[in-house]
């Protein structure tokens, strides 16, 4: 399905047609297709190409900016010379996108990357979900309450059968990312490196690069997302950030080895919702949207609802009478027929609890705060989650050696 623009809910206030819901390009073009199609061109068995644009590699680095969308790339070609210089490089030499995969958040993205699986396989299907198990909402980013991360994620990361390949794979990143269990099931295999500066890990990268005959490196800068939850993408700081983002792909590019294909890309983009009531619908205050709600989940832009058993036919309802004009409302078996989460009919069993009875992903550039229960979220400028373009479409500008 092609991404243009959805209509302008105030001029058009009838219930959005899901039908209209932009759905990500699983197994073809999104970010769980990456790992395995750069894999795959190595020689790593058990692993198809499904980016079909991109031609093998010995060589192959994947440097992810969290938070930098497709769209916000397009609209600062000022604060990022090189990286729009390499729009036209973007999946394979096609000048298009790929997309990130619902919800486009950082904790789904990661795992969607790493494991070569959508979320409804990988099974974290958003930013905050029920554990059938306990019944409590688990934090996947933080990772809290603590959960067994293997039985939550059982599948091998790419890195692990591309290093069993004997393909040289490593991950250059912060060193506090090095043991967190998002690490462990999302991005672990070879050798992790950490470094703190940006600088320090492209150099590191490349080094990595030319280590082997064969290697797979993949390299990760948070700081463009954080400037852009606090501040939003229409601010000085997120414009700064962009610049120092585009200098350190340079960097990188200009320490490239023989036989290498770097590519760039994001787990999602991001958009700026206005302070006011209308833009900010606060779940804690807004009795009707609670009624037969026993658990709110994902983020701001893309919803899990968990409802009391047998309400939930009634919380879908209401849900789509309040908020259907904004928010694309649709049940957990709607979600799934519509390859939301994954292509129709591949949802592990294991992961079907997770994903709410209700899901609630946004058009318009509102949010579904939780004033009470949620304060750091809701006081956020910047948010993602949803199928919009500009928080769903992602780069993949690829520089060769």
């Amino acid at each position: 399905m092609s991404y243009s623009a959805p209509p302008n809910w105030q001029d058009d206030p009838e219930i959005l047609d899901l039908a209209g819901a932009p759905v990500p390009h699983y197994g073809t073009g999104s970010l769980a297709d990456l790992l395995p199609t750069l894999a795959a061109g190595q020689g790593v068995p058990g692993l198809a190409a499904g980016i079909i644009e991109l031609a093998p590699a010995d060589r192959n680095c994947v440097f992810l900016v969290d938070g930098m969308g497709w769209e916000q790339i397009k609209a600062h070609p000022e604060y990022a010379p090189f990286l729009t210089s390499l729009l036209a490089s973007s999946r394979g030499g096609t000048g298009r996108p790929i997309t990130a995969g619902f919800p486009a958040t950082t904790a789904t993205s990661l795992a969607s990357v790493g494991t070569g699986l959508p979320p409804a396989r990988h099974g974290l299907p958003g930013y905050a979900v029920r554990n059938p198990a306990s019944g409590e909402l688990m934090n996947q980013l933080r990772w809290q309450p603590w959960t067994q991360p293997k039985p939550w994620q059982p599948y091998p990361t790419v890195f692990q059968l591309a290093d069993a390949a004997g393909v040289h794979t490593a991950q250059v990143s912060a060193p506090n990312f090095k043991s967190t269990p998002l690490t462990q099931i999302a991005l672990s295999g070879g050798t992790f490196h950490g470094r703190m500066t940006g600088e320090e890990r492209m150099d590191l990268a490349a080094i990595q690069l030319a280590a082997g005959e064969r290697s797979l490196v993949y390299t990760y800068y948070s700081e463009l997302d954080g400037a852009g939850h606090r501040h939003g993408v229409d601010s000085d700081a997120w414009r700064g950030q962009l610049m120092y983002v585009d200098r350190l792909v340079q960097r990188l590019a200009e320490q490239l080895p023989p036989r290498t294909a770097l590519y760039v890309t994001a787990d999602h983009g991001m958009v700026d919702v206005p302070f006011d009531e209308d833009s900010r619908i606060d779940f804690d205050e807004d009795w009707e949207l609670g009624a037969g709600v026993a658990l709110l989940g994902g983020e701001g832009r893309a919803r899990h609802v968990y409802a009391v058993p047998g309400a939930e036919a009634d919380v879908l309802t209401v849900w789509r009478e309040v908020l259907g004009d904004r928010f694309w409302v649709a049940s957990r078996e709607e979600a799934l027929d519509r390859g939301w989460f994954g292509a129709p009919g591949e949802c592990d069993e294991r992961v079907l609890g997770r994903i709410g009875d209700v899901i609630a992903a946004a058009q318009a550039d509102v949010a579904i705060t939780a004033s009470r229960k949620e304060p750091n979220e809701s006081a956020l400028a910047g948010m993602h989650g949803s199928m919009t373009a500009a928080e769903q479409l992602v780069p993949l500008l690829e520089v060769r050696t």
